[in-house]
């Protein structure tokens, strides 16, 4: 099923997001890797603020391409999700409501899915430049220092993703297979 929503979302859209469905995001998400996943989980270690509201937010696994003439970003293609599987369940505990990534998730981000009503979507990896063209504005907010991985706030529109693990837990990559063999 297509489903556009404005995001930030709430818990009660994230619970009639369904395992499978395209969904388009309208909106402001954040983007975050590996580095800046790494000193979020040690600032909140430190009883430290994060460098955004995080409640009912999407953070999107993306380290962009330099922009070209024109453009608020370059190529913005998905990064493989499980790297910030260590840090995710801390995340979405406090509220985090989506991610955005490419790959499988671990059982306990799973879980951590389950417990806050959140959501698992991948963006099509290999296609950054058309993904792009989604992005109207892009501003670092955070951790300059880190390069393409500083956090970023991103205003989307029409933003293509699917819905991966949905807030039952419910996981495409495994029903898909069971389909496809079955």
């Amino acid at each position: 099923m297509d489903r556009h929503i404005r995001v930030p979302f709430d818990e009660k859209q994230a619970k009639e997001l369904k395992s499978g469905d395209y969904v388009y995001l309208t909106g402001t998400i954040y983007t975050a890797r590996d580095a800046a996943h790494k000193r979020m989980y040690e600032a909140l270690e430190k009883g430290e603020e994060l460098p955004f509201d995080i409640h009912n937010n999407i953070i999107y696994y993306m380290g962009p391409s330099p922009a070209r003439e024109g453009r608020p970003i370059g190529s913005a293609g998905p990064t493989t999700a499980s790297r910030m599987d260590k840090y995710a369940p801390a995340l979405l505990d406090l509220g985090q409501r989506g991610m955005i990534g490419k790959g499988k998730r671990t059982e306990g981000v799973r879980q951590a899915i389950i417990r806050n009503n959140a959501v698992y979507f991948a963006a099509v990896g290999g296609a950054g430049a058309l993904l792009s063209k989604s992005i109207m504005s892009s501003e670092i907010i955070a951790y300059e220092d880190l390069g393409t991985e500083a956090v970023r706030k991103l205003e989307v529109k029409e933003f293509p993703v699917i819905v991966v693990i949905d807030s039952d837990g419910n996981n495409l990559y495994e029903t898909a297979i069971k389909e496809y063999i079955g």
